[in-house]
């Protein structure tokens, strides 16, 4: 078993993935490649740098991360600043952060143990206590260090403390296997019920993802589901009937709600800082309209007898 785990944020006093005060931890690594993404810092699995070009002080003025770099020619600039440093050439050793004063360069991602993790998340037990909160496991895709997660939900256990986990179930069953003895609550997305539509906007398809939902209900546990609705991508009402299909004939109706997550533009700056693109950049719409849209598709879900909200917060 794996003591120890990539992470790239803790976030304490989160309201949204589970019930309560909780803190969330996420992990590096995604099998997925979602256009609408909103932490691009989360796809790679190992730690890596990232360059906000408008922090930079520019090399007239500083200088520090050309300075200390033992391979210069992994550093990019635009404009006299640092606009990218080439990930092939990193050497990860990470001076460059360490150099530079005016936080330009971030580190994403962090090692830690689970006893780390452990400590960070027992600051807050007694607000978790007075909630009914506790931890959500997030990414990224933490199944993709099951071990790790297992490990630390184990733990979390041990110290009562409700245990979530945030997952894609992009995942070899074996995997999820490890974790459910440990988790109390599992979310999980329907982004798209069409396999070549799902692969396309998500660069896998949907079919490992629906089978491991109808085990997961097979099992009686607590699940979440989520449908980030994209304009002009899943919310047609063809796609919004056969999702609805699914949940009834093939989840038997054993979820505890379903969220929609209404779209919104998140994270260009960190696209930006990794030097990859944004492929939402381009779509435009009317947000009042889209809003009084995503409201009918809760009405539909409702209509069909499944507990539908929108946003992530029972009323």
């Amino acid at each position: 078993m794996s003591e120890k785990g990539i992470v790239f944020n803790i976030q304490r006093f989160t309201l949204h993935d589970g019930p309560g005060i909780r803190t969330e931890l996420f992990l590096k690594g995604c099998p997925l490649r979602c256009q609408w993404c909103g932490n691009p810092e989360s796809l790679k699995g190992n730690i890596e740098l990232g360059v906000f070009h408008s922090k930079c002080l520019s090399l007239n003025k500083c200088g520090s991360c050309k300075e200390s770099c033992p391979d210069k020619s992994k550093l990019q600039f635009t404009h006299d600043k640092l606009s990218s440093i080439d990930s092939n050439k990193c050497r990860d050793c990470f001076i460059c952060e360490k150099n530079c004063p005016s936080n330009a360069i971030r580190i994403w991602g962090k090692s830690m143990s689970v006893n780390e993790c452990l400590k960070e998340i027992l600051k807050d037990k007694g607000y978790y206590d007075r909630s009914g909160g506790g931890v959500t496991i997030s990414g990224g895709e933490p199944l993709l260090q099951s071990d790790f997660v297992s490990l630390l939900l184990k733990n979390c256990k041990e110290n009562s403390i409700h245990t979530c986990c945030e997952s894609s179930l992009y995942s070899e069953w074996k995997d999820i296997e490890k974790i459910l003895p440990f988790t109390d609550l599992i979310i999980s997305d329907i982004k798209h019920m069409d396999t070549d539509i799902h692969k396309k906007y998500t660069g896998v398809d949907n079919y490992k993802i629906l089978e491991n939902l109808k085990k997961i209900t097979s099992e009686k546990k607590e699940l979440i589901l989520r449908i980030p609705v994209i304009p002009g991508v899943n919310d047609d009402f063809k796609n919004i009937e056969k999702t609805a299909d699914f949940i009834i004939n093939e989840l038997n109706r054993q979820i505890k709600c379903l969220q929609l997550l209404s779209f919104m533009r998140l994270g260009e700056e960190k696209y930006q800082s990794l030097g990859l693109p944004y492929k939402m950049n381009n779509l435009n719409f009317d947000r009042i309209e889209f809003q009084e849209h995503i409201n009918k598709i809760a009405d539909y879900f409702n209509s069909r007898g499944i507990n539908c909200l929108v946003g992530t917060k029972e009323k």
